[in-house]
């Protein structure tokens, strides 16, 4: 009998179980219980429970009984159990009550009576379709309130009239066609209203949001950025609507702004954003813009102008971002690249110029760039000249060019080369290409592709793997090496050792 009882402890120290937890349930010391498919509030759950989390059951409906033994209660979850309605007051009694998240079930209205102790309330993914500003009485504690794809179609002060202390308000997913304000919200901080149907956001939405730092309108159908945001603003999104110019005049007194996000809109043109004096992060990716924007910010970090109509490049375009850091150029039409135009930018370490017209490698880039993606591209050689500043340089994308040969020069010029992708390119397989297979492993260089075009005895093959080129190349090989240790006896400054250990950036690629 002690063996038995001493085998019930250790199962309940190891694996959560509990002599008094409910069937369906799994309970632990920390005061958790976790319910799965269950067909009604389990009863039996113990009175000391602080958190509750029920999920992928059949409960249609919650009722005040369900609850009144678990005053402990802090936080309850309910999700994906096909939840339709609330009796009244339900929750009002659970006084310790911190956290009420329902999502992913068939609610069509806020549920009435919520306790004041509340401070996070999510009703994610329900259908819900209109609020009311009695759906939120007596809830001065509540700090984050998100409603995200549901049906609500509008949004006015008088709905959210008792939240004053409310710091963030997630809205995404509905069908909000129209706002008023101003919304006496003085503490929020966050609001995000993504992937609805405004139009217009009228001119006093803002005026009693003081607080707010991040604020998205993405995915919406505005033709202007809202006017009157506060000064506060730290982030503001708005890709995906249907900008066709900006006015950055009326935007000058956002001092305060760090991040712009235009991705996905209808601009062709930019000038001004230099009035944003510290923005350090420009999305403006599929876009139309047919060339670079004016006067940038000096402060800037982040350029993404993917996705455009650009065709030229020129020092005039980056001559006053010296903290520019990730610059982003792919699928252009970039043809011109100006020699030199980004030897400003003293801090550069990504840049990305796939899907372009370029014929060579852009003259005399930063020393600072850690990854350089040139991929689709009309590139037909690589010259020492265009690469013997990246002495930092990590990551060399050279897919799907016109690419048959490389110079030995250029890649022993790249000392911390760790990943090069070289597929989709007409190799001719000669010889000589193999002296670069050689000093590429020297490196511990990561090289991908290398297939063969030519000679036709040698379609198909790799250059960097195939055992059949190298047979037939060792007696060159052989020859090359004796001939070069003959000429030159290497001093000991010649020697170039490669630190393995040096610092791995880990870069995604396609």
């Amino acid at each position: 009998m002690h063996l038995f009882s001493a085998f019930l402890v250790l199962l309940s120290l190891c694996d959560g179980f509990s002599p008094n937890c409910p069937g369906r349930c799994s309970c632990d010391s920390l005061q958790s219980v976790q319910c799965y498919r269950a067909t009604e509030i389990p009863s039996g759950i113990p009175s000391t429970t602080k958190r509750l989390y029920i999920s992928h059951s059949k409960i249609k409906h919650l009722q005040l009984s369900n609850f009144t033994q678990l005053l402990a209660l802090e936080d309850l979850i309910l999700l994906a159990s096909g939840t339709e309605s609330v009796e009244n007051d339900t929750f009002k009694t659970l006084s310790a009550l911190k956290t009420l998240e329902i999502w992913k079930n068939k609610l069509r209205q806020v549920p009435s009576g919520f306790p004041a102790s509340l401070e996070v309330l999510k009703l994610n993914e329900n259908s819900i379709y209109v609020l009311h500003g009695s759906d939120f009485e007596g809830l001065k504690k509540l700090k984050i309130l998100e409603l995200k794809n549901n049906l609500l179609s509008s949004l006015s002060p008088s709905m959210l009239s008792p939240l004053t202390g409310l710091q963030s308000l997630i809205l995404d997913g509905n069908n909000i066609e129209s706002v008023a304000g101003p919304l006496a919200l003085p503490h929020l901080k966050h609001m995000s209203m993504e992937n609805n149907k405004l139009h217009l956001i009228p001119g006093g939405f803002f005026t009693s949001l003081q607080s707010l730092q991040f604020l998205s309108f993405s995915g919406n159908l505005l033709s202007k950025i809202p006017i009157n945001l506060p000064k506060s603003l730290l982030s503001l999104k708005m890709e995906r609507n249907q900008l066709k110019a900006i006015r950055f005049r009326d935007m000058k007194h956002l001092e305060n702004l760090s991040h712009l996000y235009l991705s996905g809109n209808s601009l062709s043109s930019m000038d001004g954003a230099h009035f944003l004096a510290n923005l350090t992060t420009l999305e403006l990716s599929q876009n139309q813009l047919q060339m670079l924007p004016l006067r940038l910010p000096s402060k800037l970090q982040k350029l993404d102008c993917s996705n455009n109509l650009i065709q030229r490049v020129t020092v005039q375009d980056f001559q006053d971002l010296r903290d520019l850091k990730h610059l982003f150029l792919d699928n252009n039409f970039v043809s011109s690249f100006e020699a030199g135009a980004l030897q400003k930018c003293s801090q550069l370490s990504n840049l990305a110029l796939e899907q372009n017209l370029l014929l060579s490698i852009p003259l005399r880039l930063p020393g600072t760039l850690a990854r350089l993606d040139l991929k689709g591209n009309a590139i037909q050689d690589i010259a020492e000249r265009e690469l013997k500043d990246l002495k930092q340089l990590q990551v060399l994308n050279l897919r799907n060019n016109k690419l048959s040969a490389l110079d030995l020069n250029a890649l022993e010029g790249l000392p911390r080369l760790r990943h090069l992708y070289l597929d989709g390119n007409p190799w001719n397989c000669t010889c000589s290409l193999l002296r670069a297979r050689e000093v590429l492993r020297a490196k511990g260089t990561d090289v991908r592709g290398g297939q063969c075009a030519a000679p036709a005895d040698r379609q198909g093959e790799n250059w960097m793997s195939s055992k059949k080129i190298m047979r037939q190349c060792e007696p060159h090989l052989r020859l090359t090496e004796k001939n070069k240790e003959a000429k030159k006896k290497p001093k000991p400054e010649d020697h170039f050792s490669i630190n393995m250990d040096d610092e791995y950036y880990d870069y995604e690629t396609d």
